[in-house]
């Protein structure tokens, strides 16, 4: 996933640990916003559009889970990560509580920091997709019009496809030519991610491939362990 203009802020007092971080992660193709307590750092946030948000816990005026609350009234939906140099678990409850998105306890491995980052990120993006109001689509000689749940061969009569044929359908089409997570699909559709509802996924997978079967230019590939793409061959060799 791209990481470059993706903009961070990370609130941290400690001066020198907060700039070797701030330097780390702009080294990464980060964009970042160095705060040095929370009141600056709701300052900072009330200025400008942030994809994440990280904060020391403990710091002098207002403290990361104060500076989360604030932040939480203000976006709903923006992903932050706790740093701790305390192992609590009241602490951890407590930042899930005000909406944690993840945690980590210093010292901790910046690589770590950054498969972390680049995760949440990444999911938050897919969210977004898959809740998104189009509800037509084009998919090779196929039309979806997902809010009647009709697949359409060119003139041909529609296919009245079940709620959860057309929800998978409209989900790989949200993500034409590009990788739609199994457990995305699963969350949304199934509202679990369990062994069960991933066999009864792939057997969804199955007749929706029965249905595009009939264009030899679309086709729902297998990403093994990640997911599926729905693939239209001529708009992947244009």
């Amino acid at each position: 996933m791209e990481t470059e203009n993706k903009k961070i802020l990370l609130v941290e007092d400690d001066p020198n640990f907060g700039t070797v971080l701030k330097d780390y992660l702009a080294m990464n193709d980060y964009q970042v916003t160095h705060a040095k307590n929370g009141m600056e750092g709701f300052e900072k946030f009330k200025k400008d559009d942030y994809d994440l948000c990280i904060l020391d816990v403990m710091m002098p005026y207002k403290d990361g889970f104060t500076l989360a609350k604030e932040i939480r009234e203000k976006n709903e939906d923006v992903p932050i990560i706790f740093l701790t140099a305390k192992a609590m678990k009241e602490d951890v409850l407590k930042g899930y509580k005000v909406g944690a998105d993840d945690y980590l306890n210093k010292p901790f491995d910046s690589e770590v920091l950054l498969m972390k980052i680049k995760a949440i990120i990444q999911r938050k993006a897919t969210d977004s997709i898959a809740d998104s109001k189009q509800f037509e689509f084009n998919v090779g000689n196929f039309h979806l019009n997902s809010k009647l749940r009709f697949l359409t061969f060119k003139k041909e009569t529609p296919i009245k496809l079940s709620p959860k044929e057309n929800e998978l359908l409209r989900l790989l089409a949200l993500h034409k030519n590009d990788l739609m997570p199994r457990e995305l699909a699963l969350t949304k559709i199934w509202r679990d991610d369990n062994y069960f509802t991933s066999r009864s996924m792939d057997v969804y997978i199955a007749k929706l491939r029965k249905y595009l079967g009939k264009d030899d230019g679309v086709e729902i590939v297998n990403i093994h362990g990640e997911g599926f793409r729905l693939v239209v061959k001529d708009e992947v060799d244009q």
